[in-house]
């Protein structure tokens, strides 16, 4: 590993060669040759279905891990999968979703799709990309996603096989022996055009040596749907070098062969594939999926530093809401192995990150990336310097730029200056990042570098900030809410003239969807009941709002469009308000401001009330707030 401890490192380090000189694989077959070679008998992947720290647990070597990887690929080929052509998966975490993952992108373009979707969300992104082949769970208790993809693959006419992965595999008698008796029902004839076969039956029969010629160049090898809450998501393209790139960062500045990294995300979101899972197939590190749902999985925060204690764990990925989980349990196991908790997906609350560090003595690294960038594109360094709040500094051969559009032509800021957070990187796959090519128009500076819709600014020593978003995006707890949905939803209503959502500040999400709402004249109506109204409008339980406010009139533009800077000053009012006031505090926020370089910040009016207490009430928002009196 390289020393990464302050912007200039990663300068002297682009300075030594271009990235294009760097002797990294081309391919990800290439990539997965080399590091089962080095490292054959070493740990590459263990994974538990149960999440006591002495459940049953699967791990593979990087010789056996390639092996079923192979397998799964010529598998693929032989359904019809050639390098153009699409298999999509709609599973939880296990083996079989890491081998369907490389070995798919492997035979030709591998899509993750998130299995908390909808049934007509899934058969929506099946259509787009055109999927000839899904892996799926086999019926099993307590999930409903082989029912979901059943439903969904009925409306996805160029599916012709269904995989089925069957998890009883993972349990131990009596549970093992009792699933079969209890396993839901599909009755399967109802879709004959579709052939089911049991995926692992089918990878057994399969050679363990590459069964046709691998890729010559860099190529399509993903698609990642972004967010999900309305009729059609966008789709990006992931290259091969944008895969190898994530994997050589975690190689050359994170990971070692004998690191062993605590991965609880999901195998369908970027941050789990690219980030953990290439780096480790780069650096031959050793990864720890627990349970099927990830931090969502039954016992895991419960059992959770049990866990880090039994599997020896280095690293530990994390998010902001898992994070708050963990606060609420005791560290009741020897942790000490731990270096670092890498923190992404949503900004982390200054008092959050301090009561985490203060509890369990491991420090936590904040990181940024996006999707459409093929994730990663800057984090607080490990050996340096980490500032609360700050993204960190962007990665080598991550050139970012801060773009101002205040004039007739876009220019870059300097220090300190707020714009849109502008990057090109290999993950960049510039003129081309979604399917839809009418989708990256106006994507691009100079035409090269992508447009992420965030706003930011570079400080004097090179640390990233966002304050803010051009794009109209509610995160919730690291989950993309398109607000156009709920919208969408209330203006069903016939009382309901104009709407606006937006994303108010949590203490745990990070935000969570609110909505304002002008009647048409003459309307009565309550906000429980366009809450009641959403519940049936709104497909997404994640993004039903947690808030609506019936005002006499939105906050316009000059042209009539709902000016949402105005909802999001009100919502972080009411919320830190009420907030004070349920602690008994006399402080209050009396108004919120724009400021250039940190975003909105609410103005509280202390009113004889302790910095030490309003820091202990607002502390866990991700917003900044100062005291004016």
């Amino acid at each position: 590993m390289v020393a990464f401890a302050q912007a200039q490192d990663c300068k002297l380090f682009e300075q030594e060669m271009p990235y294009e000189a760097r002797n990294m694989p081309k391919t990800l077959y290439a990539l997965l040759e080399q590091t089962a070679g080095r490292f054959p008998n070493s740990n590459a992947s263990s994974y538990q279905i149960l999440s006591g720290p002495t459940d049953k647990a699967e791990t593979l070597t990087w010789g056996p891990l390639k092996d079923r990887i192979v397998q799964t690929a010529n598998l693929f080929r032989t359904l019809g999968i050639g390098e153009k052509d699409v298999v999509a998966y709609v599973l939880p975490n296990c083996h079989e979703t890491l081998f369907t993952f490389i070995g798919g992108a492997i035979a030709g373009i591998v899509n993750p799709i998130n299995p908390l979707l909808d049934p007509d969300q899934i058969a929506s992104i099946l259509r787009e990309t055109g999927a000839k082949v899904v892996v799926t769970l086999k019926p099993f208790p307590k999930t409903d996603v082989p029912q979901k993809v059943f439903q969904a693959v009925a409306d996805a006419p160029n599916v012709e096989t269904v995989l089925e992965v069957d998890l009883n595999r993972y349990l131990s008698p009596p549970k093992s022996w009792i699933v079969p008796f209890i396993r839901p029902k599909l009755d399967r004839n109802a879709l004959n055009r579709i052939t089911f076969k049991d995926f692992n039956t089918e990878i057994a029969r399969q050679p363990t040596t590459l069964a046709f010629a691998d890729s010559t160049e860099d190529r399509v090898a993903c698609y990642f749907h972004t967010g999900g809450t309305t009729g059609m998501p966008k789709v990006a393209q992931h290259r091969y070098s944008g895969l190898i790139y994530n994997g050589w960062i975690g190689e050359t500045l994170l990971f070692k062969e004998d690191d062993n990294i605590m991965c609880p995300l999901p195998l369908f979101h970027v941050f789990a594939c690219h980030v953990i899972v290439m780096a480790a197939l780069a650096s031959g590190a050793h990864v720890i999926f627990p349970t099927p749902q990830g931090y969502r999985g039954d016992g895991v925060f419960d059992n959770f530093w049990k866990l880090i204690e039994r599997w020896n764990i280095t690293f530990m990925i994390t998010v902001p809401t898992a994070v708050s989980a963990l606060m609420q349990r005791p560290v009741d196991a020897d942790i000490s192995s731990v270096k670092i908790a890498f923190s992404g997906s949503a900004p982390m609350p200054l008092e959050l990150f301090k009561r985490f560090e203060g509890l369990s003595g491991i420090n936590i690294v904040e990181g940024y990336g996006l999707t459409e960038a093929t994730c990663l594109v800057s984090c607080n360094p490990v050996e340096g310097e980490k500032r609360v709040g700050s993204i960190g500094i962007p990665f080598p051969y991550t050139d970012v730029k801060i773009i101002t559009s205040d004039t007739d032509v876009p220019v870059e800021c300097g220090v300190d200056q707020v714009g849109e957070i502008c990057i090109s990187s290999p993950g960049v796959y510039a003129g081309h990042t979604y399917t839809e090519e009418v989708k990256n128009k106006d994507l691009y500076h100079q035409d090269k570098y992508l447009r992420t819709g965030d706003l930011g600014r570079l400080d004097k020593d090179g640390y990233l900030w966002i304050t803010g978003r051009a794009k109209d995006l509610i995160i919730r707890g690291g989950h993309n809410i398109d607000p156009g949905e709920i919208e969408e939803a209330l203006l069903k209503h016939e009382a309901v003239a104009f709407a606006g959502a937006i994303g108010q500040p949590d203490t745990y999400a990070g935000e969570l969807p609110c909505a304002y709402v002008e009647l048409v004249d003459g309307a009565d109506i309550t906000s429980e009941a366009l809450r009641v109204h959403c519940e049936t409008h709104v497909k997404e339980r994640a993004a039903l709002p947690k808030h609506i406010t019936i005002l006499d009139e939105l906050p316009k533009t000059a042209v009539g469009k709902v000016f949402k800077p105005d909802l999001r000053k009100e919502a972080i009012t009411r919320v830190y308000n009420t907030a004070l006031e349920q602690a008994n505090l006399t402080a209050r926020v009396t108004q919120v401001i724009d400021d250039k370089s940190r975003g909105l910040v609410a103005q509280v009016d202390a009113a004889e009330t302790s910095n030490e207490e309003i820091s202990r009430v607002l502390g866990g928002f991700t917003r900044p707030w100062d005291v004016t009196t």
